[in-house]
C-alpha cells in the first residue's frame, strides 16, 4: 500500500533539543570558536533523518516561548522547579531557528501557550483535513492526542529503537480503555518534571488501577468511599489537587494558530544559506553529505539532495570516531557514541574492575537481581560506575559457588569504609549482599532519598528523576523481563548483552543523579539531615529488615477460624436485623437496604453512577440511627483483618529463615514518618480489641529471647508544649499529669478531681485533633456534639493554652512567607497551596503547616532514637535485636540475659534522641508475644 501523499510530522522543538543537549553532555562538540554545537548538532540530525527517511509532504517545528502560559495562572508553581535553561541550548535555540529557516521549515510558537498546544490544535486540524500526522516528541504527554491518522513518533534514543504509537498502542502501553484517560492518569500521579503535583501516594500503577476501575478523575473523587485506608485519605484530601493536575496535563486543542496548508509543505531549503550555517558551526561532513557538490548560492530540490545523506557518520573533527560504529544507518544511532557501557565477562576483566574500583574515592553500584523481595534475591550481576557515561556490568552466574566467587572479587571495595558508595534504593543491594555475606560499608549516598528530602511529595524512581533532571527516558525493566505478574520474566533469563546495557545505564544514570543531587543538598540544611540522619538510618533499617519477626501460624490459624464464625454470626445478626437477606459486600444492595428499605437518612449522598454511598465515613456518621449500622461496620473490620492479616502472612513467611520480612520505606511519607509494606505493619489496627488480637501472633525467635515494646508516650502532645512554649502544657507534663484530664479542668473550668470521663474524652480528642489544624465543624463530627460546642470547646482550649494559639499563627505565617514548613532538624515539607486563592486547597495547606513540623519532629526523634540504639547494641555485641518500627513504638528481641540492660538503657536513648524542653516518657513492657509486650 502506498503512503499517503499528505504526510505531516509536527516537532516538538525544545524537548528534542534538550535530549540532544543532554546526549552529548559528557562528549561536547566543541568547535573552534568554542562553541559547543551538541544540541545543534543532534537535533539537525534527528530532522534530517526525517526527511530523508519519512519524506513529509508538511512538516513544522513547535517551540515554547519565555511568556507565561494560561497553565502559570492556573496554578503559579506549574514548572516553577526546572533548572534555569543550560546556557549552550539558550545559545542553541537561535542557531537551530535560523537552519529551520534555510530549510524553510516554519516555527510554530505563541505566547500563552506552549509547543505541545500548538501541535495538538494544528495535528487535529489536519486530520479532518485527510492528513496523516506524526507527533515527533520523546514526551509522553503526547499520547493523550492520538487517535485514527494520529500518531506519537517518539525517536530513537541511546540504542532504543524508533516507536510509532497509535491507538492501540497507547491503550496497550497505559492500560486504558480511552486514550483521553492519558490525562487522567498524569492527574493522578503528577509529572515531576512540569511540577505537577497529583495525589501524594499515588504513582504510576496506582494511577492506572484507579482510571481503570472509576474511569476519570472526576469519577473517582465522587466516589472514592470505596477506597482503601490511606489512599482514600490522599483521595479525599488532595482530590481537588488531582482535579487540578488533570487540567495542568491537558493538551489544548483550541489553540489561536490557523491551519496553513501552504506554509507547512516541504519543497527545497536555501542551499546557499544552509552551506552558510553549515561553515559557520564547522559541520563540514554534514555540509558536503547533505549539499554534495551543488554550487554555492544555488537552491536544490530536498529530495535529491537528502538521497545522498543515506549513511551517517559524527562531525570527525569534534567527536572521536573509534567511539562510533559507521556502520550504523540511522541518524540518532550517533547517541550510541555517549555512553561507554561495557560487559565485565572474564575473569582478567573482573580482577581488573576491582583494583579500579579499589582507586577510587567513590562508586556507584547496582544489582540485578532475581525477586524484589531481597531476601529470597538471587544475584544476577553486579553494575558499578565512577565515571559519567561509563559503567562496568559483572554477570553472575545462578551456580551458588560460582556466584560467590565472583561476589567475593568485590567484597573488598564494597565493605571498604573509605569509598563513598553511591547507588538508588541502597538498601535493597544492601540487603542482596548480605545474603553473600557482604557488608557493605562507607559513607552511603542514595538518591532516592536525597530526592525525598528535596522533593518530599515528588517521584522518586530512578526514571522519574532521570526524565525530570537529565532529561532522558530510561529503558523499562518491563522491556526486558515484561509486566509485573504471574507472567513477568526473570533477568536471569535475558540476554546478558542486554542486561549489561539496562544494568550500565541504571548505575551511570544514578550516578549523573548524585552529580545533580549533592550540590543542592549541600547547599540547604537538609545535607546535615541525609548525612547524620537518613543515611545512616539505611544500615539500621537493613538490619532490622534482615532479621526478620517470627510469627506462629498456629495462632493465626485459630484466629482465623475464630473469626470464620464470627463473621457467620454477624452475617445472621445484619439480615435479622435489617429484616432480609442480601449481599453485604454489594455497595448497591447494601444502599438499597440502608436507604429504600429503612429510610436511614432523609437525603443520602449518592456516587456519580447513582448508586447509595455506603463507605465508612457514611455509615459511622449513622451508627445512632440504626443497631444494624454496627454490625455491618463490624463485619467488614473482621473481613478486611482477615485478607489483609491473618490469611495473609502465613504467606508472607520467608523460606530462608521462617520469619517475616517487612519492608520500611523511607522515601513515602512527606513528613517523615517511616511506612511499611509486605506486611504493611503501620495499618495494623490496635484501638480495637480483633486488631490488636493479630499482635498474639509476632513471637520471639526462640525460647531464650522476649519481645519487649518500647513506646513514647503522647510524643507529638509534648512536642507541641515544647515549640509553644506554652506554660500551662509544659507544666503539666513535667509534673506528670494526665494531660487529658487536665486540659478537661483547664477548659470546662472544674477541679482535676471533678472531670468526668466524657469530660476527659473530649479534652483528649481536642488536644490530638488541634495538632492537626481541627476546625469546629470537624470536632463537632468526631465528637458528635453541635458545632456551637465544638467551637466552645476550641475558644476555651485556646484561652487555657494561648502559646499553642501562637504558635499556630506564626507557624502558618511563616509558611505563607516561605512556602515551607520544618521539623526541628530541617526536614522541610513544601506548602504551594498555602497562598492559593482557592479556601479550601489553602486550608489544608495550613493545616499541614501546624500539623507537619510536630509530627516531622517526632519522625525524626525516633529516628535519632533508632540510630542510636542500633550503634550502641553494635558496639555492645548485645545478642538481643531491634526488629520493628511502628508509628511511636520500638519492638526488639530481647535476650533474657539482657532484659534488665536494654529495659534501662533503651528507653534513656529515646528519651534524650533530641533536645526538648518538655521531657520524654516510655512505656515499657516484656512479653511471649507482642500483645503481652505492648
Amino acid at each position: 500500500m502506498n503512503e499517503p501523499e499528505k504526510k505531516l510530522f509536527l516537532l516538538d522543538a525544545m524537548a528534542l533539543i534538550y535530549r540532544a543537549h543532554f546526549a552529548f553532555k559528557n562528549k561536547p562538540m566543541i568547535n573552534s570558536k568554542g562553541l559547543n554545537t551538541g544540541a545543534v548538532f543532534g537535533f539537525i540530525n534527528t530532522l534530517l533523518e526525517i526527511l530523508q527517511k519519512k519524506k513529509p509532504s508538511h512538516i513544522g517545528v513547535a517551540f515554547d516561548t519565555s511568556a507565561p502560559t494560561f497553565r502559570h495562572t492556573a496554578y503559579p508553581d506549574y514548572k516553577a522547579q526546572r533548572q534555569e535553561v543550560p546556557e549552550d541550548i539558550r545559545t542553541a535555540i537561535p542557531l537551530i531557528k535560523q537552519l529551520l529557516q534555510a530549510f524553510r521549515i516554519p516555527v510554530l510558537e505563541l505566547d500563552g501557550y506552549e509547543a505541545d498546544d500548538i501541535i495538538g490544535t494544528l495535528a487535529l486540524q489536519a486530520v479532518e483535513k485527510g492528513y496523516t500526522v506524526y507527533m515527533m516528541t520523546p514526551d509522553k504527554d503526547y499520547a493523550q492526542l492520538v487517535r485514527e491518522n494520529l500518531y506519537l513518533y517518539k525517536p530513537a534514543y541511546m540504542g532504543n529503537a524508533v516507536a510509532v504509537l497509535g491507538v492501540k498502542e497507547v491503550l496497550e502501553k497505559f492500560e486504558i480503555e480511552r486514550v483521553e484517560q492519558v490525562c487522567d492518569i498524569l492527574g493522578l500521579q503528577g509529572d515531576a518534571s512540569d511540577n505537577i503535583p497529583g495525589i501524594p501516594g499515588v504513582g504510576a500503577k496506582t494511577a492506572v488501577k484507579l482510571v481503570r476501575e472509576f474511569g476519570t478523575v472526576e469519577n473517582l473523587l465522587d466516589n472514592c468511599e470505596s477506597l482503601p485506608g490511606k489512599l482514600r485519605e490522599n483521595v479525599e484530601k488532595f482530590g481537588e489537587q488531582g482535579r487540578l493536575s488533570k487540567q495542568l496535563a491537558t493538551i489544548v486543542i483550541d489553540a489561536p494558530v490557523p491551519f496553513d496548508e501552504e506554509a507547512l509543505q516541504y519543497a527545497d531549503f536555501n542551499a546557499e544559506e544552509l552551506r552558510r550555517l553549515f561553515d559557520e558551526l564547522e559541520f563540514r561532513n554534514l555540509a558536503s553529505r547533505v549539499l554534495g557538490a551543488a554550487p554555492a548560492g544555488s537552491s536544490s530540490s530536498a529530495g535529491s539532495q537528502l538521497d545522498l545523506f543515506a549513511t551517517q557518520e559524527a562531525e570527525t573533527a569534534t567527536v572521536p570516531t573509534d567511539s562510533i560504529d559507521e556502520g550504523k544507518t540511522g541518524f540518532l544511532d550517533i547517541y550510541s557514541a555517549v555512553h561507554d557501557y561495557q560487559l565485565v565477562d572474564s575473569e582478567e576483566k573482573m580482577h581488573s574492575l576491582a583494583r579500579y574500583l579499589g582507586l577510587q574515592k567513590r562508586f556507584c553500584f547496582d544489582t540485578e537481581t532475581t525477586s524484589v523481595h531481597a531476601r529470597e534475591a538471587e544475584l544476577v550481576g553486579l553494575a558499578f560506575s565512577y565515571v559519567a557515561g561509563e559503567a562496568y556490568y559483572v554477570p553472575v552466574p545462578a551456580d551458588r559457588k560460582r556466584a560467590q566467587a565472583i561476589a567475593n572479587l568485590y567484597k573488598p571495595v564494597l565493605e571498604d569504609p573509605e569509598i563513598v558508595k553511591i547507588g538508588q534504593n541502597l538498601k535493597y543491594d544492601i540487603l542482596v549482599l548480605r545474603n553473600y555475606g557482604i557488608e557493605v560499608a562507607g559513607a552511603a549516598c542514595d538518591t532516592m532519598i536525597a530526592h525525598y528530602l528535596l522533593v518530599p511529595e515528588g517521584r522518586h524512581s530512578m526514571d522519574a528523576m532521570s526524565e525530570a533532571y537529565l532529561k532522558y527516558i530510561p529503558v523499562s525493566i518491563e522491556e526486558l523481563i515484561g509486566k509485573r505478574g504471574s507472567t513477568q520474566g526473570s533477568m536471569r533469563d535475558v540476554h546478558v548483552d542486554r542486561v549489561a546495557e539496562y544494568a550500565g545505564e541504571d548505575a551511570d544514570i544514578t550516578l549523573k543523579l548524585w552529580s545533580v543531587l549533592e550540590p543542592r543538598l549541600n547547599e540547604s540544611v537538609l545535607g546535615k539531615l541525609f548525612h547524620e540522619v537518613e543515611m545512616p538510618l539505611v544500615s539500621v533499617l537493613a538490619d532490622m529488615e534482615y532479621e526478620g519477626i517470627r510469627v506462629d501460624t498456629e495462632v493465626l490459624s485459630e484466629l482465623s477460624t475464630g473469626m470464620d464464625r464470627d463473621l457467620v454470626e454477624i452475617e445472621a445478626e445484619i439480615y435479622r436485623l435489617a429484616g432480609e437477606k442480601f449481599n453485604i459486600g454489594s455497595p448497591k444492595q447494601l444502599g438499597d437496604v440502608l436507604f429504600e428499605k429503612l429510610k436511614l437518612s432523609d437525603k443520602p449522598k449518592k456516587t456519580k453512577t447513582g448508586q447509595y454511598a455506603t463507605g465508612e465515613e457514611i455509615l459511622t456518621d449513622l451508627t445512632d440511627r440504626h443497631p444494624v449500622i454496627e454490625k455491618i461496620l463490624e463485619y467488614r473490620e473482621i473481613q478486611k483483618l482477615k485478607s489483609t492479616y491473618i490469611d495473609a502472612l502465613p504467606g508472607m513467611i520467608s523460606p530462608a529463615d521462617g520469619r517475616i520480612h517487612t519492608s520500611y520505606n523511607q522515601a513515602v511519607a512527606a513528613t517523615g514518618r517511616l511506612s511499611s509494606t509486605n506486611p504493611n505493619l503501620q495499618n495494623i489496627p490496635v484501638r480495637t480489641a480483633k486488631g490488636r488480637e493479630i499482635r498474639k501472633a509476632f513471637i520471639p525467635r526462640s525460647p531464650e529471647f522476649r519481645l519487649m515494646s518500647a513506646d513514647y508516650s503522647q510524643i507529638e502532645l509534648r512536642i507541641m508544649a515544647s515549640f509553644s512554649g506554652d506554660d500551662g502544657m509544659i507544666e503539666a507534663f513535667r509534673q506528670g499529669r494526665d494531660i487529658h484530664a487536665t486540659t478537661a479542668s483547664r477548659i470546662f473550668g472544674v477541679p482535676l478531681e471533678d472531670v468526668s470521663d466524657d469530660m476527659r474524652r473530649k479534652a483528649k480528642t481536642a488536644n490530638f485533633g488541634i495538632i492537626y489544624g481541627i476546625s469546629a465543624f470537624g470536632l463537632s463530627q468526631r465528637l458528635k456534639i453541635p458545632r456551637s460546642e465544638a467551637a466552645d470547646i476550641i475558644d476555651s482550649y485556646f484561652r487555657e493554652f494561648p502559646g499553642v494559639k501562637t504558635y499556630m499563627d506564626r507557624v502558618i505565617e511563616q509558611a505563607r512567607e516561605h512556602e515551607y514548613v520544618e521539623t526541628v532538624m530541617g526536614r522541610r515539607r513544601y506548602l504551594r497551596d498555602i497562598n492559593s486563592r482557592n479556601a479550601t486547597m489553602r486550608g489544608f495547606a495550613e493545616r499541614n503547616a501546624i500539623n507537619t513540623p510536630i509530627q516531622g519532629s517526632a519522625a525524626d526523634m525516633i529516628k535519632m532514637a533508632m540510630i542510636l540504639i542500633h550503634r550502641w547494641m553494635k558496639e555492645e555485641k548485645v545478642k538481643s535485636k531491634m526488629l520493628l518500627q511502628v508509628h511511636d513504638e520500638l519492638v526488639f528481641d530481647v535476650h533474657v540475659e539482657e532484659e534488665k540492660l536494654m529495659a534501662s538503657r533503651i528507653p534513656e536513648f529515646m528519651k534524650t534522641a533530641l533536645e526538648l524542653e518538655v521531657p520524654m516518657e516510655i512505656g515499657l513492657g516484656f512479653g511471649t508475644n507482642w500483645l503481652e509486650a505492648h
